[in-house]
Order: structure tokens, then sequence, then C-alpha cells
């Protein structure tokens, strides 16, 4: 599995529907890049100024909003991920 250094998180996309709701199936080209994912792997903090070590605020298992244009795809394993910055993550959905 992809281990994140520091204040970096890896996402699992979270797929959009392939309709609207009045059943129009929308090619690949007209959808829009997701913004919603599931964190499966942390890191260990960032670094402060000062050399303190401060704890991420996402867990494994989160579902978050993050930036549009944010991090980095990756494909590990078949599958596709985002590695980006903890500040990169606008909200965590409860």
């Amino acid at each position: 599995m992809l281990k994140p250094l520091g204040d970096r998180i890896v996402i699992e996309l979270v797929e959009e529907e392939q309709t609207t709701a009045s059943g129009i199936v929308l090619p690949d080209s007209a959808k829009e890049k997701p913004q919603e994912g599931k964190v499966v792997a942390v890191g260990t903090g960032r670094v402060t100024d000062n050399g303190e070590k401060v704890a991420l605020e996402v867990a494994q298992g989160d579902r978050v909003i993050y930036s549009k244009f944010a991090g980095t795809e990756v494909k590990y394993e078949g599958n596709e991920y985002l590695i980006l910055r903890e500040s990169d993550v606008l909200a965590v959905i409860q």
C-alpha cells in the first residue's frame, strides 16, 4: 500500500453517478473531475518551523471534499489515487 510522507494523505476517488436525475447518461467527456474521496492512508504529520510535529486532523476512512485542482493523481495496482497535502482538504463529510 502507499504510505504518504509528512502532511500528505492518499485519497481513493469516489466515482460520480453516470446518469442525471432525469435519466440522461453522461459521457466521460461531460463529467467533472470528482472532488470527493475516501482517505486510505495518512502521513505522520507536518513539522512546524520550530521542529514540533503536528498530527493530522483527517484519519484513515474519512470521506473528504478537496480543492478541485489539488494533488497528484497516481495509479497503483490498478486503482486510481490522489496524493495531496492536508491543507488541500476543505471538509470532512460526517
